[in-house]
């Protein structure tokens, strides 16, 4: 499938996704609010079929927490990147899509652990590299003057 088809059969399947052209990959952003529903479609649509979720990455925006998602279809070897931005920085959540990649367990317990993004409905969502004693060291804002760690 061409990159102009992959738009079109996207835009079809998650109408309420932004599509950004010009990229590398195709990309999506999505509501927080939307995105469980947008990703079971990007995997459950015949023509679509991303299958697998090759990383979960979270950002810090300055003003906004944020969830970056790749997504792969090994049937069509095509790949798509899904964004959503929570704009709440004092109790950041989204939905897990551990119940749709079973995969994303872990990257999500290292964005909850380094970002404090919280993902609802995860199986096991507890630190995976620090103790409660830190805060969330990828954030912009974050200060430690303990270790003398700023940024």
């Amino acid at each position: 499938m061409e990159k102009s088809q992959l738009y079109a059969a996207i835009a079809a399947a998650v109408p309420e996704a932004a599509t950004a052209e010009g990229k590398q990959f195709v990309e999506l952003t999505v509501a927080p609010e939307k995105l469980k529903s947008v990703m079971g479609r990007l995997r459950d649509e015949s023509n679509l079929s991303f299958d697998i979720l090759v990383c979960l990455t979270g950002m810090d925006y300055g003003t906004d927490l944020g969830v970056v998602y790749h997504l792969r279809s090994y049937a069509f070897n095509h790949m798509a990147v899904v964004k959503t931005r929570i704009s709440d920085r004092e109790n950041p959540a989204v939905d897990s899509v551990c119940s749709i990649w079973p995969g994303a367990e872990y990257h999500e317990r290292e964005v909850y652990d380094l970002l404090g993004i919280r993902f609802n409905d995860h199986p096991d969502l507890r630190r995976i590299f620090l103790d409660s004693t830190w805060g969330y060291p990828l954030r912009k804002d974050y200060k430690d003057d303990v270790n003398i760690v700023s940024k």
